[in-house]
């Protein structure tokens, strides 16, 4: 069973290191949150607000960000590898250093 969080108000909200694994955050409002290694693989999170949340070495692999705004989120080392993310979504982002884009390429 999916751990259900749609809509959540989850603005500034510490989640290093959660398990998120399948999780519905659509609609999820993740404003400048800590998501520092966290594990969303497979994650919904459609029209989510992101921005400026700190993503560094979380893992989004197969995760639905579509819509999601991610300006200014910090993705340093993220694994977005097959995730459904715009380039333009990606573009928006803050740091994207070493994160693995959804074609399997290591940005620089």
């Amino acid at each position: 069973m999916k751990t259900d969080f749609q809509g959540a108000k989850l603005e500034q909200a510490v989640l290093r290191n959660a398990n998120l694994t399948q999780a519905n955050l659509s609609k999820a409002d993740l404003t400048e949150a800590d998501l520092t290694e966290a594990d969303l693989t497979e994650a919904d999170l459609p029209k989510a607000d992101l921005p400026k949340a700190d993503l560094s070495n979380a893992n989004l692999s197969y995760a639905d960000l579509a819509e999601a705004d991610l300006t200014d989120a910090i993705l340093s080392g993220a694994n977005l590898s097959g995730a459904r993310v715009t380039q333009e979504q990606l573009a928006s982002a803050g740091s994207r250093a070493g994160a693995i884009l959804p074609d399997g390429s290591r940005h620089p």
